[in-house]
């Protein structure tokens, strides 16, 4: 996938919007989302889960590439 600002990571960033860490699962990040997604489902129960979601969108947008 290219870098930032790539249609690739506009559609992750699109993702992790609606699922928080799904966006890092399309870029092959398998460990970052389920960390973000657990977190997220964790702190929403005390509405903190804001939080994470902005962390997994920003992440997806603005990953670069390089190391896996």
């Amino acid at each position: 996938m290219a870098g930032q600002g790539s249609t690739g990571n506009v559609i992750a960033a699109l993702c992790s919007f609606f699922i928080p860490g799904l966006g890092q699962l399309i870029q092959g990040r398998l460990l970052i989302a389920i960390v973000q997604f657990v977190l997220a489902a964790i702190l929403w129960i005390v509405l903190l889960g804001w939080l994470i979601h902005l962390w997994s969108i920003l992440d997806a947008a603005l990953w670069k590439g390089g190391r896996v």
